[in-house]
């Protein structure tokens, strides 16, 4: 069972694996939008009130006007706020977008940039900027494939008897990351 459970994992985990070890020589095209756009009026009063902290929300009608222009969500993430401006970081797994508006002039200002799909597997294989429910799979995956590694071990003790290369290639696989490490690794 935790074979079928981790499968599909293992396969996007060692192939995110092969992408991330050779990021370098994986040439992409980044696309990037840009947007710009003044707040009617009765939103800039919302954005020009002074607050006491340096983060808080956008206010909701703010982040459904601007959600509304370039028809994506707004995350009800902190933002900075400064004396000047409000600025917002909306990364996301294989993507960066920001959000600037300009607490004078209602003026704003908004950037997005999407990396490509290996880019977007490879931050899903570190766990970057994907939430709490992907942390949570995550950690089920790697339970699940402990469970499938340590079920292994036992079923090769258990068969070792009548395969006498059992145990020296166990210890090689033990022992090869160490030498690796130690001298091609400073």
């Amino acid at each position: 069972m935790s074979s079928a459970i981790s499968l599909v994992g293992m396969i996007l985990f060692a192939i995110t694996g092969i992408t991330l070890n050779h990021a370098s020589q994986i040439e992409t095209t980044p696309t990037t939008r840009t947007w710009s756009e003044v707040l009617p009026p009765r939103l800039q009063a919302s954005i020009a009130l002074s607050i006491d902290e340096d983060s808080a929300e956008l206010p909701e009608a703010v982040s459904e006007w601007i959600g509304n222009q370039l028809a994506i969500s707004i995350p009800n993430h902190q933002a900075d706020w400064s004396e000047d401006e409000v600025y917002l970081s909306m990364p996301g797994p294989g993507s960066d977008a920001w959000l600037a508006i300009d607490r004078s002039s209602g003026a704003v200002e908004f950037e997005s940039t999407h990396r490509g799909w290996i880019s977007f597997f490879n931050d899903l294989h570190k766990g970057r900027h994907t939430g709490v429910a992907w942390s949570w799979f995550l950690d089920v995956f790697a339970v699940a494939t402990l469970v499938f590694c340590i079920t292994g071990l036992l079923l090769l003790y258990e068969r070792a008897t009548h395969r006498r290369w059992t145990w020296p290639l166990v210890a090689l696989g033990l022992i090869a990351p160490w030498i690796l490490i130690i001298l091609f690794i400073h």
